[in-house]
C-alpha cells in the first residue's frame, strides 16, 4: 500500500512540485541576500559621497542652501565666519570644529579629522576600537595626501567592514589636514540578516501552504484519470459503452477525447467482427447444408454419384471463394496489404479493357485514356476494377454498354465503370458496400458472395482514396474509384 501511494501520479506530481519549489527557495534566498547587500552598499557609498561633497563645498567657500544635506541650520552656517577657506593650522582647526558641530551623523558613520599628520577630533566622539588613534587604519589615513576611497575588511564582529572616503585639505601644495568619512557595515549586515530571516519565514510558510493547496488541487486535476481507470476496469467484450465525460480544454480533455475515440473505434471493430462472423456463418451454412444433404442421399448409381460430386465441387468452390474474399478483407487492414509500384497508366488501361472484354458479351467501350506514370498497387487495383466490371455484367443484358474510363483531375486518379443496366435504388447505394449486402429487388445473374464491393472499398481506402456510385433505377450505374495521384520520384 505504501509503495502504491508513493508511485501514485498524485504523489509523484507533489514530489516534483516540492522539489521545484525547494530549488527556487534555495536559490532565491542567497540571491535576495546578495542583491540586498548590494543595495545597502550603494546607499552607504551614496551617504558618504554626499557628506564629502558638503565638505568640499564648504572648503571651497561656497555657501550652503537648503539643498545641502544633513546640516542642522543652513542659515547659521551662512553666517558662521569659521566656514571659510583655511590657510593655516588654526583656521583649519576652527573649520573642523564648525564642520563637526554642524553635521548630523547617522548610525555607523564616523567623521574623522587629522591636522598636520595627527588625529584631531571625530564625530561622534565615541569610536570603536578600529578608529582609535593608535590603530593601523588611523595611522594609514593620517599619512594620506591624495583623495581616496575604498573598503577595508576587518575581522571584527562588532564593526564589520569599513567603507570610507578621504579628502585632504591642501594649502599652497602642502597637505594641512585630512577628513575621513567612514561607515562601518555591521549594522547594515545585521539588518540584512534580519530581513533575510523574515523572508525565509514568510517563504517557508507560503511553501507549506502552496504544497497543501497543490495536494488538494492535484486530486481535482487527476480526477479524469481516475475516471479513465474506472472506465477501463469496466470494459469487457460484452460492454464497450464506457465513455468519459469531457470537461473544459487542455491535455486532460484531449486524453478524454482520445479515449472516447479509441472506444468508438474499438466498439465499431468488435461490432464489425461480430457481424462478419455472423454473416460468414450464415453464408457458409447454405453450402454446407447442401453438401451434407447430397452426401447423405448419395446412392450406388454411378451417374447419380457423379451428379452429386459435381454439386459438392461447385459448393466447395463457392466456399473457397468466400473464404478467400474474407481473408482478403482481413488483410486490407494490414500495413503490408499494398505493394505500391510505378504503373504506366496507358498500358494499364489497355490491359484492363482487354481483361474486361473476356468477362461477358457486352458492348464494351473505353474513354478518357490518361497517360503518364502513377504509384499504386497494380494487382489490387486490377482486382478492384475487375470486380466492378464483373458486377456490371451481372446487372446488364448482352445489348447493354459497359464503359471503362481513366482520367487525372485535381491531383487524383479517377477509374470508373459505367453501365446502362437496370440501375440501383437510392436506398441501396450506401448499403451495397457492406459485406454480404445485395441490392434489393435486383435481377442479379449470379449468386456471388456479396463481398465484391466491400473488397473494392477496402482497396480504394487502402490507397487513401474512396469508391463512389451514381445511379438511378432504369438508367444504369457509374462506380468510380478515386485515389491520390502519387508521381514516381526520380
Amino acid at each position: 500500500m505504501g509503495q502504491k501511494l508513493f508511485w501514485a501520479a498524485r504523489t509523484r506530481i507533489l514530489f516534483w512540485y516540492t522539489a521545484i519549489l525547494l530549488f527556487i527557495f534555495l536559490v532565491s534566498i542567497p540571491a535576495f541576500r546578495y542583491l540586498l547587500a548590494i543595495a545597502i552598499d550603494q546607499r552607504v557609498s551614496q551617504d558618504v559621497s554626499e557628506k564629502i561633497e558638503v565638505f568640499k563645498n564648504l572648503l571651497e567657500g561656497e555657501l550652503l542652501d537648503e539643498h545641502n544635506v544633513e546640516v542642522d541650520d543652513p542659515e547659521l552656517i551662512k553666517n558662521d565666519k569659521r566656514f571659510q577657506t583655511p590657510y593655516s593650522k588654526e583656521e583649519l582647526i576652527d573649520f573642523f570644529d564648525a564642520y563637526l558641530a554642524r553635521q548630523i551623523v547617522e548610525d555607523d558613520i564616523f567623521l574623522l579629522t587629522f591636522v598636520e599628520g595627527r588625529f584631531y577630533q571625530s564625530s561622534p566622539r565615541a569610536r570603536p576600537t578600529i578608529f582609535k588613534s593608535d590603530s593601523a587604519l588611523m595611522k594609514q589615513w593620517k599619512q594620506q595626501t591624495t583623495a581616496t576611497q575604498g573598503r577595508f575588511s576587518i575581522n571584527d564582529p562588532k564593526s564589520g567592514d569599513v567603507v570610507y572616503m578621504l579628502e585632504p585639505v591642501k594649502v599652497r601644495g602642502q597637505t594641512l589636514g585630512v577628513l575621513v568619512i567612514a561607515h562601518t557595515t555591521r549594522g547594515e549586515e545585521a539588518e540584512t540578516i534580519e530581513a533575510v530571516g523574515v523572508v525565509v519565514r514568510v517563504v517557508a510558510a507560503l511553501l507549506l501552504l502552496a504544497l497543501l493547496l497543490a495536494w488538494l488541487a492535484s486530486e481535482q486535476v487527476l480526477s479524469p484519470l481516475q475516471s479513465l481507470s474506472y472506465a477501463t476496469r469496466r470494459i469487457s467484450e460484452s460492454d464497450l459503452n464506457q465513455r468519459l465525460e469531457v470537461q473544459g480544454t487542455g491535455q486532460i480533455a484531449d486524453l478524454a477525447h482520445s479515449f472516447n475515440a479509441m472506444m468508438d473505434r474499438l466498439e465499431a471493430s468488435f461490432i464489425s467482427q461480430r457481424n462478419l462472423i455472423n454473416d460468414a456463418g450464415h453464408e457458409l451454412r447454405t453450402p454446407i447444408t447442401i453438401i451434407q444433404g447430397h452426401l447423405e442421399l448419395i446412392s450406388d448409381d454411378p451417374i447419380e454419384q457423379q451428379e452429386t460430386l459435381a454439386v459438392v465441387r461447385d459448393e466447395l468452390d463457392r466456399m473457397t471463394r468466400l473464404v478467400n474474399d474474407l481473408i482478403l478483407l482481413a488483410k486490407s487492414e494490414r500495413p503490408d496489404f499494398l505493394q505500391v509500384e510505378p504503373v504506366d497508366l496507358d498500358g494499364f488501361t489497355e490491359e484492363l479493357f482487354s481483361k474486361a472484354q473476356a468477362l461477358a458479351e457486352r458492348n464494351w467501350a473505353l474513354e478518357g485514356n490518361a497517360t503518364g506514370i502513377a504509384m499504386f498497387d497494380r494487382q489490387r487495383m486490377t482486382q478492384a476494377i475487375m470486380n466492378l466490371a464483373q458486377n456490371a455484367t451481372q446487372f446488364t443484358q448482352a445489348r447493354d454498354t459497359i464503359t471503362l474510363g481513366l482520367a487525372i483531375a485535381q491531383g487524383d486518379v479517377h477509374f470508373w465503370v459505367r453501365d446502362t443496366g437496370e440501375g440501383i435504388a437510392l436506398s441501396d447505394q450506401t448499403r451495397i458496400f457492406n459485406r454480404f449486402a445485395r441490392a434489393a429487388n435486383s435481377r442479379r445473374r449470379s449468386e456471388g458472395s456479396g463481398l465484391g464491393l466491400s473488397i473494392v472499398k477496402s482497396i480504394a481506402e487502402a490507397h487513401g482514396g474512396e469508391v463512389t456510385v451514381r445511379s438511378q433505377p432504369g438508367q444504369g450505374a457509374t462506380f468510380a474509384i478515386v485515389i491520390p495521384l502519387q508521381i514516381e520520384e526520380k
